[in-house]
Order: structure tokens, then sequence, then C-alpha cells
């Protein structure tokens, strides 16, 4: 299991935002914590509380999928909760022909849902951020 430790301005509305991705509430809950432990997902996922977070920490964030129909599944849930999603479909991206679609958290981290077709030799077919 992999833990990641994210810095928040605002706890509330970032909860909010991860209850809606995992679809689970978080496990512990404090004035400037909170804790997600997603049966779907094997992470260790805390929010900490900081005055200050300035753009994209890290270069994304991911949640490989099993199939093209968790793609349609969770792009269509998230949408339907108001988030904007940014497609790239039947794309190469990290040596793979993947579908995935991204989404954008509170504080500007990125989100890149996926599912792997099949493997490529090619890095990346165009301008795509998944690589950084």
């Amino acid at each position: 299991m992999i833990h990641v430790g994210l810095n928040v301005t605002d706890l509330e509305k970032s909860i909010r935002f991860y209850e809606e991705v995992f679809e689970e509430g978080p496990v512990k809950k404090k004035e400037d914590y909170a804790k997600f432990m997603p049966a779907e997902v094997p992470v260790n996922f805390t929010l900490n509380k900081s005055e200050k977070v300035e753009g994209n920490q890290v270069g994304h964030f991911g949640i490989q999928l099993e199939n093209k129909d968790a793609i349609i599944y969770h792009k269509k849930r998230l949408e339907e909760k108001g988030y904007f999603s940014r497609d790239e479909m039947n794309t190469t991206c990290c040596y793979a022909l993947q579908d995935k679609f991204w989404i954008t958290d509170p504080d500007g981290n990125e989100w890149e849902f996926f599912y792997t077709i099949a493997d490529s030799k090619e890095n990346h077919s165009h301008t795509i951020t998944c690589c950084s």
C-alpha cells in the first residue's frame, strides 16, 4: 500500500472533492487533517491543512482502472458532480496505448483516471501531461 500526504488550503472543500473521487468518506477527520483508506484504491491518503499551497507540487496523481467501462463510469459520475474532465482517449502515453481522462482538485493537483489498452514502442503521441 502506498501513502500520500497532501497539503491543502481548504480542508472541507478538499474532503468533499476526495469523497466524490473515492466514493467514500474519510476514516479519520480532525480540525486540520483527514485520512482516507478507500476500499477500491490501495492507498493511505491524508489531507493536511496548510496556510499556503502553491500550484501542483507533484507531476500528477493517477488511478489505474481495469477496463474502458470503468473509465466511462468514473468520467460520467464525476462530470455529473460538476467536475470538468479533459479526455485523452486512444492516446499513447508512457509507452502505452491508453484511454484516460483528467480532473483537478481544489488546490490544482491533477488526477488521471486511465486504462492501459496495450504496450507501445512510443513514449507519447502528442503533447500530454501524463509522463511529466
